[in-house]
């Protein structure tokens, strides 16, 4: 098959002409061959299939940097897919980070609104003066376990410090808290593990949310986001099947939450379930 002329790879490919001259002055896909006398450049069909792969990257917001360290990998399928997985990890605890914005604007646009953030809603038991270390400590740790899951280059030790965090958030609302506290904690301590991509103890903590709910009579947005963590906590342990029966159920549990912005909030994260 003869060479392609720029216009008619970029046309194959879904991208510009302009951004293959730029990514060969970059170095990421230089042309097969450069006439020497007209300057043109000329691909060959193969790079077409990188030149898709670039676009792809590209619309998953990676940077030119890092996508040229993807396409080195790419003759090793698991080191690419593990740097994927990098990336996907970034952008996870970027929505948190966002979904938190969007909420606190929600409630300066709202005054009287509830506050649907979880890192308030923690914070929500009457204290005795024997308590407020107990209460202090489990708000403090479940909000600085909530600034790491919005980190997005967290390090190993910062990933083993978030779920310390979360641990010892819910070991002191245990002491002091409501059984709606336990629950919350609970559902924390699946989506730290969750983030990290460990099922089994995502799988542990999402059933005891939905555990405590049930035998205290929790309803509401508590029992909703007993089933999100469920279905969050199969998908990442791989059974799909699971997490869409659980996915269901949380959406049917969202008719039943009283305030419009919480209702909001469990639709919103329902949205982020890998599947």
């Amino acid at each position: 098959m003869r060479d392609l002329t720029i216009g008619q790879a970029a046309r194959l490919a879904g991208v510009t002409p302009k951004a293959l001259r730029h990514y060969d002055r970059i170095g990421l896909l230089a042309p097969a061959m450069v006439d020497p006398s007209t300057g043109y450049r000329f691909f060959r069909a193969e790079q077409v299939d990188r030149a898709r792969l670039i676009r792809r990257l590209r619309e998953l917001e990676l940077p030119l940097e890092e996508i040229r360290r993807l396409l080195a990998l790419t003759p090793d399928p698991a080191a690419f897919s593990a740097a994927l997985g990098e990336h996907r990890r970034r952008i996870e605890a970027r929505l948190t980070r966002l979904q938190r914005i969007l909420h606190t604007i929600d409630h300066l646009v709202d005054p009287d609104a509830t506050d649907p953030d979880w890192s308030a809603m923690a914070d929500t038991v009457t204290a005795t003066g024997t308590d407020v270390p107990h209460r202090q400590l489990a708000a403090a740790l479940f909000n600085a376990t909530w600034q790491l899951m919005e980190k997005e280059d967290r390090t190993p030790d910062e990933d083993a410090l978030m779920v310390h965090r979360a641990h010892a958030s819910l070991y002191h609302w245990l002491q002091v808290g409501r059984p709606e506290n336990a629950a919350r904690g609970e559902w924390q301590v699946s989506r730290v593990y969750t983030v990290l991509r460990r099922g089994e103890p995502a799988l542990y903590h999402a059933r005891r949310v939905l555990d405590i709910c049930q035998r205290h009579g929790i309803g509401d947005w508590d029992l909703a986001f007993a089933y999100e963590a469920l279905a969050r906590a199969h998908a990442v342990a791989g059974d799909r099947v699971e997490a869409r029966r659980w996915l269901e159920q949380a959406r049917l549990a969202s008719a039943d939450i009283a305030e419009d912005d919480n209702r909001d909030l469990l639709l919103g994260d329902l949205e982020t379930i890998p599947l």
